[in-house]
């Protein structure tokens, strides 16, 4: 069962656009990433932690699916939530949706995003050590595990 989505709302910034005032496309890959950032900030730890005790997540597969673009000064909503976990593995799944929630800021909800759908897809990750080999999250930072599903499963 996939877990609640958490909200972060963005305005469309300038240099994030072409000369037409629409979003380039790669741009929306690093809202996915800001949208990963900021739940697991939300878990109680940030990837710099993470980090600094000797586990990395990095990027396995991608997935992006273009239904509408943003444009300049646009409110953008990053709704991110875990679509599968494993000790080893997380797969997110997320969503850019227009519209001006800025109220939503940091809010997990279990309901549907509202707004626009612009953008979908997601990302897989798998979590390794400082040598790049494959590790359990459970067995080497088993507070962020706990943390990680604590989240997934909140409502």
């Amino acid at each position: 069962m996939a877990s609640a989505w958490l909200l972060h709302p963005l305005r469309v910034r300038y240099q994030e656009c072409d000369q037409m005032g629409v979003v380039y496309h790669a741009n929306y890959v690093n809202w996915f990433e800001i949208g990963r950032t900021e739940w697991v900030r939300r878990s109680g730890y940030d990837y710099r932690e993470i980090e600094a005790k000797g586990l990395l997540l990095p990027l396995i597969k991608l997935d992006v699916n273009f239904a509408q673009p943003a444009k300049y000064d646009d409110w953008i909503t990053v709704c991110t939530r875990v679509a599968d976990k494993t000790a080893l593995r997380i797969e997110f799944e997320s969503r850019v949706l227009r519209g001006d929630l800025t109220a939503s800021l940091g809010r997990v909800s279990r309901d549907e995003p509202a707004g626009e759908l612009l953008v979908s897809g997601g990302t897989k990750h798998v979590w390794v050590n400082k040598d790049w080999k494959p590790v359990r999250l459970d067995r080497e930072l088993p507070e962020v595990w706990a943390a990680f599903k604590a989240l997934a499963e909140e409502v």
